[in-house]
């Protein structure tokens, strides 16, 4: 006999059920011609094909390494139409399942404790941000920019003096929900900056110089989603009038060229640009805090994974921006510097040619609001874990970065009015 189920008890269960993606497979495939990127248009119209790099079909194009995720199921016909068209493919993850658990590589040493050296989960840098504040009320404080769609509170850490007037850096992570190695990163250089004031005299002279406001978590709903219900989640969790599907790419929600992109208007789509912008209340919440610290913040600095890139304005146009040459020498050298520690090799360049092109991108938007040094850091890997960087990995990812990001810093307080 078949048991029923309450109705409402159904409804709950099948609400939490965790997405599983077992058999699921990341390939990665680089189209030769015209010809190979409209195969792989028709693979991805006829296929629930998820694109890790670029992020959306429109975007490929030919001599581009392009990465997917598509279902076990799917993987057969996907291969043989690639063996077919002599396209050569390689399967970067062939379980992606697999790879998300295998993510976890680091002991906990005290369990249910925030770690540098792990991934946090909302709750845990929650708590965190109050530790810094309790640890260093001299120089860190905590601000609460706004509330997220689903009224998760927005935190921005100020670190430095009290003085508003000081120049001053604004650092956001996790704007995308599934780039865990992105609020890895603020998180340590929260507390790498806090705990090097008077000990590293670089750092110390900075932070006598200079603010810091770091947003650790952007998109605060989607990155608690992709700890509870689906890792691979991007977007933020607000409902879409008249769909049924769920969120808006809040790195396509800023107001600059914000309806210039084809198939950015699909509210099913990862890249969906939202209703209008600055929709959604991270994004605006974000756009009213720089607005009214204008006169102080003198550069941005984004954190998302994955590529290795270190990406400047513009992303809309092939348009050089006035201050390029200058951009061009600052990234060229953080680059370099990055790779000191590790030898970990970043390219650089213009958003639209060195990736591909958005629009409404947080960049774009603080450069043409006046933030003239305005930069996004595409971090670790190049696609063998994609995403799925591993925990082993977080601690030499933030030290090369944090010496790329140091030297932006006294970059800014030298070259900067």
């Amino acid at each position: 006999m078949r048991l029923l189920l309450p109705v409402a008890l159904l409804a709950t269960t099948t609400a939490i059920a965790p997405v599983h993606f077992d058999r699921e497979k990341v390939v990665r495939v680089k189209p030769q011609d015209e010809n190979q990127v409209s195969i792989m248009k028709n693979l991805a119209k006829d296929n629930e094909l998820d694109f890790w790099y670029p992020d959306a079909i429109d975007h490929v194009a030919a001599n581009m390494t392009v990465d997917f995720r598509v279902s076990g199921k799917e993987f057969q016909s996907i291969q043989s139409a690639l063996d077919q068209n002599r396209m050569h493919y390689e399967i970067l993850i062939d379980n992606l399942q697999e790879e998300i658990e295998k993510q976890f590589d680091v002991k906990e040493a005290v369990p249910g404790r925030h770690s540098y050296a792990k991934y946090n989960n909302w709750d845990k840098i929650v708590a965190w941000t109050e530790k810094m504040v309790d640890k260093h009320p001299e120089m860190v404080s905590r601000i609460k920019i706004g509330s997220t769609f689903e009224d998760n509170p927005l935190y921005v850490l100020k670190i430095g003096k009290k003085d508003e007037r000081r120049k001053a850096v604004f650092m956001d992570c996790g704007i995308h929900a599934q780039e865990w190695i992105s609020p890895a990163f603020c998180q340590w250089f929260v507390y790498q900056v806090t705990k090097s004031y008077g000990k590293n005299k670089i750092m110390t002279k900075i932070l006598d110089r200079m603010n810091f406001y770091v947003l650790p978590v952007f998109n605060v709903d989607g990155y608690i989603w992709s700890w509870t219900q689906d890792r691979m989640w991007k977007k933020n969790r607000s409902k879409n009038h008249n769909s049924k599907c769920v969120g808006t790419d809040l790195n396509r929600n800023f107001n600059v060229s914000w309806h210039s992109s084809p198939n950015t208007d699909d509210p099913c789509q990862d890249t969906y640009r939202g209703p209008a912008p600055e929709s959604e209340k991270e994004t605006k919440a974000v756009a009213d805090f720089i607005r009214s610290h204008l006169k102080s913040v003198r550069a941005y600095i984004s954190f998302h994974s994955y590529s290795q890139m270190l990406l400047f304005p513009y992303g809309y146009t092939l348009k050089l921006p006035p201050n390029h040459e200058d951009l061009a020498k600052v990234a060229r050298i953080g680059t370099d510097v990055l790779s000191t520690r590790y030898e970990t090799q970043y390219i650089y360049g213009p958003i639209a040619s060195t990736a591909y092109p958005t629009s409404g991108s947080s960049l774009d938007w603080a450069y043409n609001l006046g933030i003239k040094h305005t930069f996004a850091f595409e971090l670790r890997d190049k696609g063998r874990f994609g995403f799925l960087l591993p925990e082993s990995r977080i601690k030499s990812t933030c030290k090369e970065t944090m010496l790329a990001v140091k030297f932006i810093a006294k970059y800014i307080l030298r070259h900067t009015s």
